[in-house]
């Protein structure tokens, strides 16, 4: 469920910001740097997909303690990557004016606009690319796994909105939906942040605060996982989407708190009309 909400949201930014770049080619009669921009978001994805290899080269490599500690770093450091993103796009409603303008600002050049778009697409998709990548990353360590078919549903639910809004031309309530995915990647966040904890405690740099609960009941008779087990059907759900745990530390859960309430609080100032820009 996790894939789903960061693919669905990653990928809607990115349909986005190359619709609104594609439009505004086409309203100012400019097709002929359209092919820049395709070139822009095929060398994006080229390179975040070697980030994606990166990165598990770099995990793979890691045993013990050091893994543990590479783990619980990059949850920490993708739940404030997911934080300041949720927390950038309550705030900027104008990013369609912000992009027109460095649109209208390259192409204004008398030299170079075809490398200056190329580059408008390439920055805003390598973005959502490699944030992606850190994010499915985190998810992967918290959950074990990631679901193809949720990724793709995500990303499929996406590509249907970009359909509507620029081939269509039909309204879609883009708020609604930018709210609701923020409400649940706050839950997400705060997870990240636990397990990060709970990778760092595990590795010794904190210390072991003791268990404040503990409900993981042991295998059924058949060998599978009670439900609300952390592989169970319904935990292996929670886990990757709220951040659950059946035994975790105070630690864990202190962390979990703290980040969940200074998000949903940073959040709700920054979509108040008096914070937007």
């Amino acid at each position: 469920m996790a894939e789903l909400l960061i693919i669905f949201r990653e990928t809607l930014e990115a349909v986005l910001i190359v619709g609104i770049l594609l439009t505004y080619l086409n309203k100012t009669q400019k097709q002929e740097f359209v092919p820049r921009i395709w070139q822009g978001v095929l060398a994006a994805l080229v390179l975040s997909l070697l980030a994606s290899l990166l990165i598990q080269q770099i995990a793979g490599g890691l045993t013990g303690n050091a893994e543990k500690i590479f783990e619980g770093v990059a949850m920490l450091v993708a739940a404030v990557v997911l934080g300041t993103m949720i927390i950038w796009m309550a705030r900027n409603s104008n990013i369609a004016e912000d992009l027109e303008q460095k649109a209208e600002s390259t192409i204004q050049q008398s030299t170079g606009v075809g490398w200056g778009i190329f580059t408008l697409a390439f920055i805003a998709v390598f973005r959502e690319g490699v944030e992606t990548v850190l994010f499915l990353y985190g998810v992967m360590i918290n959950q074990g796994s990631l679901s193809l078919v949720s990724s793709l549903i995500g990303a499929g639910f996406a590509l249907g909105i970009g359909y509507f809004i620029f081939i269509q031309g039909q309204k879609v309530p883009l708020k609604t939906f930018f709210n609701v995915s923020s409400v649940l990647l706050i839950f997400v966040a705060a997870g990240m942040v636990a397990y990060g904890f709970h990778e760092l405690e595990s590795a010794g740099i904190f210390p072991d605060t003791g268990r404040i609960w503990d409900v993981n009941p042991p295998k059924l008779p058949d060998g599978s996982y009670p439900a609300f087990h952390d592989k169970g059907t319904i935990g292996a759900i929670a886990k990757g989407l709220f951040g659950w745990n059946g035994d975790p530390s105070y630690a864990e859960v202190g962390a979990w708190f703290i980040a969940l309430l200074g998000l949903t609080f940073a959040w709700r100032r920054s979509i108040s009309p008096a914070n937007a820009k």
